[in-house]
């Protein structure tokens, strides 16, 4: 059985990954850092972790989180693999760290983290263009949206642009509701 790849991310009430204004310092934009702080509901992140299998991003997001996640990845003490597609591998990693960069494509991506999975979850974790690519070639089987209490204006956001072909369909499979953010997950109809 193939592992359920879920596109993961936290978005404002007008649908944007970060705020406007990103630099270096501030990835997620002036005051985007709102965006995580329902990690704070520990339990709801430590469900989230324990069926998590593996973990795919993208290299700006790996380039702009690496300071903060550390050897251990975004799953932290849980150390779940993280599979980074990218045009080249960066030239210093860190030691003894769960990365594993892919030059071959999504699909190549996918493959190694549904093998490195198996019967957690895949989960796609930003950036937008990663995860936008794997929406458009019909690759995640849910979107779990975690939506935060906040308009931002401006930013980067989660889905405008996506070339889909067709209209995507969903069934709503669990909502719950956080000071920080109402945690959605929605199944893909086929």
């Amino acid at each position: 059985m193939n592992a359920t790849v879920v596109f993961d991310t936290s978005i404002s009430l007008d649908g944007y990954m970060t705020a406007g204004g990103r630099t270096a310092d501030e990835p997620l934009g002036v005051g985007g850092e709102q965006l995580h702080e329902w990690t704070q509901d520990t339990e709801y992140l430590q469900e989230q972790i324990a069926a998590l299998g593996a973990v795919i991003t993208g290299r700006r997001n790996y380039d702009d989180s690496i300071r903060w996640w550390g050897a251990d990845g975004p799953s932290g003490p849980a150390r779940r693999p993280v599979f980074v597609v990218t045009h080249s591998a960066p030239a210093t990693a860190p030691e003894e760290g769960v990365y594993q960069f892919v030059t071959d494509g999504i699909e190549s991506a996918l493959s190694q983290a549904r093998a490195a999975a198996g019967d957690g979850v895949v989960t796609v974790m930003g950036g937008a263009d990663v995860a936008q690519q794997y929406l458009e070639a019909g690759l995640v089987d849910e979107l779990s949206i975690h939506v935060v209490p906040v308009l931002f204006g401006t930013g980067l956001p989660a889905f405008q642009g996506l070339d889909l072909g067709e209209h995507v369909q969903f069934e709503l499979v669990e909502s719950r509701q956080a000071p920080q953010a109402v945690h959605l997950r929605y199944r893909v109809r086929h």
